[in-house]
């Protein structure tokens, strides 16, 4: 009986918050993405959605894909992120930090190798409306596991 009246109790408040909270009212969807074509061809998309808390806080995740080729080597990354933004009040500029753990393979005269790598993206990004851009760091680089060339990547992000 008290599983039954727990139950209960559990199903009414899960039902008032979902009524109250419009959950999906504060989701935004969107993300990200690079090109680069020359001696070096990288395209990436990175995928992601955020839930908007309203003290300028947003959470979320996100998915990253990109595909590199410098010459006959070529690079697969295959990533998930958790992803935190913070929106300063009246000034344009939003703060992020992303935990994203990253698996690469890498085909180079026929060798394939496989790696994986975590990395702490802190950033700062001028924002507009429903778009951002700026600097990122990682703060967990090795220069020894990473794919990438520097622990400095550009922000680029859109949410609708």
């Amino acid at each position: 009986m008290k599983k039954f009246i727990l139950l209960l109790s559990l199903s009414f408040t899960i039902t008032s918050f979902s009524q109250q909270s419009n959950f999906w009212e504060n989701v935004r969807y969107g993300g990200g993405f690079t090109m680069s074509f020359g001696n070096q061809t990288t395209i990436g998309i990175s995928p992601s959605a955020v839930y908007d808390f309203q003290n300028g806080f947003s959470l979320g995740t996100g998915l990253t894909y990109i595909y590199s080729e410098i010459g006959a080597s070529t690079t697969n990354v295959y990533a998930g992120s958790l992803i935190s933004l913070y929106q300063v009040p009246k000034v344009g500029i939003q703060l992020s930090g992303e935990f994203e753990q990253s698996f690469a393979k890498q085909t180079a005269n026929s060798i394939n190798t496989n790696t994986s790598f975590p990395a702490l993206y802190l950033g700062a990004a001028y924002n507009k409306g429903r778009f951002a851009f700026g600097f990122r760091y990682d703060v967990l680089y090795d220069d020894n596991k990473s794919v990438y060339a520097s622990p400095f990547s550009p922000i680029v992000r859109f949410y609708f």
